[in-house]
């Protein structure tokens, strides 16, 4: 093997290319024609004596080899930029990739809207933000922080909460005024409930009343389910039916009264438990001074979440 023939640039470039699954999306973020990405690549390729990438026409995707190699690289790099880092950071600013992950409304809503103002701040912060209701483990993905809303397994990562979560249910006055408001929970079988569907599955409805230690699950059905939350908001506000969300993501239409909260002598939630939003990463991160200037931004911003029904 040829480890000689083996450069930094080359390794980050592989590893740009394996977390994209693109050539271009790497010769961009790197100011290089896609010619020489793939050129480099290919040499590293031939000092190791192994494939790594499996080339096709709109898409690359890691060999067995690959994969493992880009683990152990990606993690490598990782380490040298922290101690990169750690020595500059006394005379400078943050700086470097932050890998941030959400889900997919949340991140478009509460996070995406922070990243400019962020960036400002600190203007050698690249973000690479990535959007996704699936579940998302930081040290796999090489993730820095990850935002996930509910429960948390448990796992050696750190987590913070970063807001709590409280859901309500609601539809628009056009809906209510066709079929009337359901008086309990129980009612709500005998209305057309937009129900969410993501990677688990449909989402149950759950509620409790005044004095109840637990929740109990309502059965409900209706002629719409999506794994897109916005997609059902939408559907709510031209009267289609009634929805269970968080307030995070319908306080704007609760607030203008394009959405009307009803059973509201009942808690509703989305999991048989309430549980907030938050922030979790792999230990190793807290060394670094961009993710400590993330978190405490994000941090900053974070009461304006924790938006109670009234």
């Amino acid at each position: 093997m040829e480890s000689n023939n083996i450069d930094l640039i080359s390794l980050r470039l592989f590893v740009r290319v394996a977390s994209s699954g693109r050539f271009a999306e790497a010769a961009r973020h790197f100011g290089l024609p896609a010619s020489s990405v793939s050129r480099r690549i290919a040499r590293l390729e031939k000092a190791l004596g192994h494939r790594l990438l499996y080339r096709h026409t709109r898409a690359v995707r890691l060999t067995e080899v690959g994969e493992r190699y880009f683990l152990q690289v990606r993690d490598l790099l990782d380490e040298l930029d922290r101690a990169a880092e750690q020595v500059s950071g006394a005379a400078g600013q943050p700086r470097g990739t932050l890998r941030v992950n959400a889900p997919v409304a949340f991140g478009r809503r509460h996070i995406a809207p922070l990243l400019a103002a962020f960036q400002s701040r600190y203007p050698a912060i690249d973000v690479d933000m990535t959007l996704t209701d699936a579940f998302v483990d930081p040290v796999q993905e090489g993730a820095d922080v990850v935002i996930r809303i509910g429960s948390l397994a448990d796992s050696s990562l750190v987590g913070r909460q970063l807001a709590e979560q409280h859901h309500v249910v609601c539809a628009a006055p056009a809906y209510l005024s066709r079929h009337g408001q359901p008086d309990t929970p129980e009612a709500l079988q005998e209305h057309n409930c937009l129900v969410y569907k993501g990677t688990r599955g449909e989402q149950p409805w759950y509620f409790r009343g005044e004095g109840e230690a637990t929740f109990r699950v309502v059965e409900v059905r209706g002629n719409l389910r999506s794994n897109n939350a916005e997609c059902l908001v939408e559907a709510a506000l031209q009267g289609q039916g009634l929805i269970l969300f968080p307030t995070w993501l319908i306080d704007g239409h609760l607030r203008r009264g394009t959405l009307i909260p009803i059973l509201d002598a009942w808690e509703s939630a989305g999991e048989p438990a309430r549980h907030g939003i938050h922030v979790i990463y792999p230990e190793n991160r807290l060394r670094s001074s961009k993710v400590s200037a993330f978190l405490d931004y994000l941090f900053e911003h974070a009461p304006r979440l924790d938006v109670r029904p009234e």
